[in-house]
């Protein structure tokens, strides 16, 4: 066969370049070196080329009420959008893109999706909108939110976009050692949320799903300041430590014992809770100790409080714990919390208390949809019953077992 020449075949594939390729490519290509500041006018550049104009990319503050404009050039910068109440939220909360007709086209609000982890919303004004454009302007959305994922890590500039007052260094710590505040795969969802956002010191969540796993941990170290975020930081740090050992939760707890007792000595303490469940079979595993009992919510109802025997805080040398059992319904629900949440009150008042939470979760349950949007709601509404906010800090981490139904599982092979 002569050089340079490719043999004849009816059924090659076609490789040519598509609009639609060529446009996510050059989006692709372009930013791979781009300094952070530069990804908002190009953004803006590629959307125009498909008739797109006012884009604006909104990104959720700490405390999870507004969804808030990045600055850039090229972007249209308006004021901060409440997420409970605007079409920009709806497409945050629920992880679908909203279409609003306008006197001058179609504005498109679409979620930005990093995997499962709303990370904002790209808005944009078309003159129509067909199917081809909401197809291609899902995937762009979803490139964007890469995109996003991949600079915030090496600048300040979205960081800074998302603070809507100062935040303590206890906070700054807390914040930085955090997961994604949600994850959602076709058989588990889960979504977390601390309070206060911006003074957050002892409290913070970690989870993980390796292969048919999730792994769940909450931890509230004693105290308040600096002195809690550097004991919560331990103390998740043991516990990923520990977890990647591919160890029983027993061992895990004896782990971060250690670590809390031998760095900070026996005055001190962190109450934790780590859980394990099979996203495959529902069977759901964990260890208290020292947090309330979590709520088991069935059919937008708390069942019941999954009562179970605490062991000591880690950092106090409690013997092996014993480990609790429950194997959950498909649509089953566990909401985890710390102790602020229950034990809020205000001077002179009795605490909020655990029946009051769950007098909400039942309100909110029939109301909300999605674990985000549950949370959300509920850490919400407990705050405005404290008056707009938490005196201690105060998690709410909230579980969904979708079930393992065949088609979920289905992989390429």
């Amino acid at each position: 066969m002569a050089a340079g020449k490719r043999p004849a075949d009816t059924g090659a594939v076609d490789r040519s370049e598509g609009f639609g390729e060529r446009l996510l490519g050059v989006l692709l290509d372009r930013a791979h070196e781009m300094p952070p500041q530069l990804i908002a006018p190009l953004i803006a550049e590629e959307v125009a080329r498909v008739g797109g104009r006012d884009v604006s990319i909104l990104l959720q503050d700490y405390a999870q009420l507004l969804l808030v404009p990045l600055p850039g050039r090229r972007l249209t910068v308006g004021r901060p959008e409440l997420i409970s109440d605007s079409h920009a939220g709806a497409a945050f909360l629920y992880g679908a893109p909203v279409e609003v007709p306008q006197d001058d086209g179609v504005r498109m609000y679409l979620p930005l999706l990093d995997g499962s982890d709303q990370v904002g919303v790209l808005a944009l004004t078309l003159d129509t909108v067909d199917d081809d454009d909401r197809r291609l302007l899902r995937r762009l959305a979803g490139l964007v939110a890469d995109m996003l994922v991949t600079k915030h890590s090496y600048t300040d500039q979205f960081f800074l976009a998302r603070r809507r007052e100062p935040m303590s260094l206890a906070a700054e710590i807390q914040w930085s050692l955090l997961p994604p505040l949600a994850m959602s795969v076709p058989q588990v969802s889960v979504a977390g949320i601390l309070e206060p956002a911006y003074s957050v010191a002892g409290d913070s969540f970690d989870y993980a799903l390796n292969e048919d796993i999730l792994h769940v941990a909450m931890v509230d170290a004693m105290g308040h300041g600096l002195d809690a975020a550097t004991m919560a930081t331990v103390a998740i740090g043991a516990y990923r430590h520990a977890r990647r050992a591919e160890i029983g939760l027993s061992e895990i707890y004896a782990f971060m014992d250690r670590a809390i007792a031998e760095q900070f000595g026996p005055d001190h303490f962190v109450t934790a809770q780590m859980m394990r469940l099979n996203i495959t079979t529902g069977h759901l595993q964990w260890v208290n100790a020292g947090h309330p009992a979590p709520l088991l919510i069935r059919n937008g109802q708390v069942l019941r409080q999954l009562e179970s025997p605490t062991t000591l805080p880690v950092g106090f040398g409690g013997e092996e714990p014993q480990i609790s059992e429950q194997l959950l319904q498909r649509g089953d629900r566990v909401l985890c919390f710390t102790d602020g949440l229950i034990e809020e009150h205000e001077t002179g008042e009795e605490q909020f208390g655990e029946e009051q939470l769950i007098h909400w979760v039942n309100r909110i349950e029939h109301t909300e949809k999605g674990v985000r949007a549950v949370v959300r709601s509920l850490s919400h509404t407990l705050k405005q019953e404290r008056g707009g906010s938490t005196s201690d800090d105060a998690t709410l981490f909230l579980i969904e077992w979708r079930g393992a139904a065949a088609d979920h599982l289905a992989v390429l092979e």
